[in-house]
């Protein structure tokens, strides 16, 4: 089943997400990343944050992205080609405390240089874990964003681990923060890859980064 302009652009969240996504390259250096000839959007977030596991539910997969018990394991960025339509780019978490400087600094510099260098690049989804709100390494990343002026918006993730009143205080909160935050879009998400709760409005999001790109 292909896209093509008969068909309802309504229509295309449900058709983009129910095709073949594969691995096309896990990249350390800025020399190997893949042709930039499609549409990219990137998830990142501290280790542990569930971002695996929420590419994973998003893209309807058991094993697409890599989990772990162990933060830290991301460790290069990683690309998924979904339909032909957009790369999925898989970016290594930040925080993780036991993993050495020298590896740190290399990953800051690849993700600095992809950020600076990455003209398809639509959008960075940056992970929250919704029971702790924002850390200031989370602040730091937001601030970095802000000054490469790259489209950023916030994902707060394992919705189910908190109460009603938690949440709607913290998307209160966190809705205030992004107005200080220039290049932060101003809504948040709230998601949950248990019980798939906010999944659809995150891929409503992605299509339409992507439809105007692919119904010319």
């Amino acid at each position: 089943m292909s896209l093509d302009k008969t068909r309802d652009p309504s229509d295309f969240p449900r058709w983009l997400f129910a095709q073949e996504c594969t691995f096309v390259a896990g990249a350390d250096k800025m020399e190997i990343l893949p042709p930039p000839s499609l549409p990219e959007i990137a998830f990142a977030g501290r280790s542990n944050v569930g971002k695996s596991s929420l590419i994973n539910a998003l893209l309807n997969r058991n094993s697409l992205a890599r989990i772990s018990h162990t933060p830290g394991r991301t460790q290069q960025l990683n690309f998924f080609n979904l339909a032909g339509k957009l790369y999925i780019v898989d970016m290594p978490g930040y925080g993780y405390a036991a993993v050495s400087k020298a590896k740190i600094k290399i990953w800051s510099h690849l993700i600095q240089d992809y950020l600076r260098g990455r003209v398809p690049l639509k959008r960075i989804f940056l992970l929250i874990d919704s029971r702790h709100g924002f850390k200031v390494n989370d602040e730091a990343v937001m601030s970095e964003l802000d000054m490469a002026a790259v489209s950023y918006q916030i994902v707060l993730t394992k919705s189910d681990k908190s109460t009603k009143e938690h949440l709607e205080s913290l998307v209160e909160s966190v809705t205030a923060a992004l107005k200080k935050h220039p290049a932060a879009f101003p809504t948040p998400l709230l998601t949950s890859s248990h019980t798939k709760d906010g999944l659809d409005p995150l891929r409503q999001t992605i299509a339409e980064l992507v439809l105007p790109l692919t119904s010319s």
